[in-house]
């Protein structure tokens, strides 16, 4: 039996950690925390998890509040995994001290926002080390994992196709919202959410997904190394405008922090979320990109698009309007490999009918259509507890991928080598 620490919840992503009960984890939750409204909004979901009506959880919060939480977790360590979802400025530092006092870490990203945690990271991932693993929700997104499964058949993608004009094989953007709806309600951010020296900056932040979705698409088992094997080509970086009335609608507070008053001009808030980079992956070309809005469109929420090209398919995710923003996978087959591609579709789909029941395969112009039915199809919020289960049955059976302490170290060295690039950088998007 498992039990969680919870230190400092200041993001809502450490309550979805707890959005279904697990049997292997303790009802007891020891949470650690600086008093304030970060704490009182953790508590807040986590008790509309308890009181649901269906499937409702039964988490005991037993709740120290002061600003050594730290160290009254570390001495009195009531439980065997912590759980880190808040302030990124410290947040690395914090991992490797939970981790040598023998901790199992479960920590959202981004664990590094600068060059400077880069020596707490390598520390962390030594190999004596308890398991530290980071929150990667997107691997357990449908249309990705099947990407993915597609990407593995050379019948259907061939390999990676590397274009003469040194174009990306790989293509991934993910647009976000500053105002969204998480779990029915609003999303109130705190305040140190804007400064970007708490925070990260977008490069580092969001982008890490798209990153370590490329590493586990192209290269599973492979222990990738940023030295040997990674080259940044070019990074940027650029502001989105947060009038103050947005400000306050976001955070619930009618002022700016004066943290980010160099970011202000005449009450709008430059805001360095957004971010770019072009880099090399064992020769292959990458392109990533992450864009925020202020607002979510009508009926809409985060979207990621992807291209992924190969020597007989291209591999494509969308999200249209008027699919209701659902993620699709499209094989896009060259000319010459129509049928055979078709068929191969086919064949993949019926081996995989008792993993992925109720696939089905339709033409759309040049390209086939992927159905996922609705009971393959999972929210945002329900990939942080299948993220947590993972790590759990990592535990439980010592399997911990073997590729996973390089793979973490070469990510986030990367973009902490990109925003360094990207502040030197004039803005200019990337073609």
């Amino acid at each position: 039996m498992h039990t969680l620490l919870i230190l400092n919840p200041g993001h809502f992503h450490s309550a979805l950690v707890l959005r279904e009960r697990h049997p292997s984890l303790s009802d007891d939750i020891f949470v650690y925390s600086e008093p304030g409204p970060d704490l009182d909004r953790f508590l807040e979901i986590v008790e509309s998890f308890n009181n649901r009506r269906v499937n409702p959880t039964c988490w005991k919060l037993n709740v120290y509040r002061g600003n050594d939480c730290l160290e009254k977790l570390i001495d009195e360590k009531k439980g065997d995994i912590a759980v880190l979802a808040g302030r990124n400025d410290t947040k690395m530092e914090n991992i490797d001290t939970l981790n040598r006092a023998g901790l199992a870490i479960l920590a959202d990203k981004p664990w590094v926002t600068t060059q400077a945690a880069l020596p707490f990271l390598r520390s962390t991932m030594a190999s004596d080390r308890p398991l530290a693993a980071d929150i990667m929700t997107e691997r357990y997104e449908i249309a990705t994992l099947l990407q993915k499964e597609f990407l593995a058949e050379e019948n259907v993608f061939g390999r990676i196709r590397i274009e003469a004009d040194a174009g990306p094989s790989i293509f991934k953007e993910c647009v976000h919202h500053l105002y969204k709806i998480v779990n029915a309600k609003p999303l109130i951010r705190p305040i140190w959410y804007f400064d970007i020296d708490v925070q990260g900056e977008g490069i580092v932040d969001t982008t890490i997904h798209l990153v370590d979705m490329t590493q586990w698409m192209l290269f599973p088992g492979y222990p990738i190394e940023y030295d040997k094997d990674i080259e940044l080509i070019e990074a940027r970086r650029w502001a989105t405008a947060v009038p103050l009335d947005k400000f306050a609608k976001i955070t619930g507070t009618h002022q700016f922090a004066h943290t980010v008053r160099e970011y202000v001009k005449n009450d709008i808030l430059n805001y360095f979320c957004n971010g770019e980079l072009i880099y090399h992956i064992r020769g292959i070309p990458v392109h990533l990109r992450e864009i925020w809005h202020l607002d979510e469109p009508p009926g809409g929420g985060d979207t990621h698009r992807s291209l992924v090209k190969g020597t007989r398919s291209d591999l494509m995710i969308r999200q249209l309007p008027e699919q209701g923003f659902k993620p699709e996978l499209l094989i896009v087959p060259g000319e010459e490999n129509v049928s055979r591609v078709e068929k191969a579709v086919q064949d993949c789909l019926q081996r995989w009918s008792d993993r992925y029941p109720g696939l089905s395969v339709t033409p759309e112009k040049n390209a086939l259509l992927i159905k996922i039915p609705d009971n393959l199809r999972t929210t945002h919020e329900q990939h942080f507890y299948r993220v947590r289960d993972a790590f759990l049955e990592y535990l439980d059976t010592g399997n911990e991928p073997v590729e996973h302490r390089a793979c973490t170290i070469a990510k986030y060295t990367l973009l902490a080598e990109a925003r360094e690039k990207a502040l030197v950088s004039p803005f200019e998007m990337l073609r």
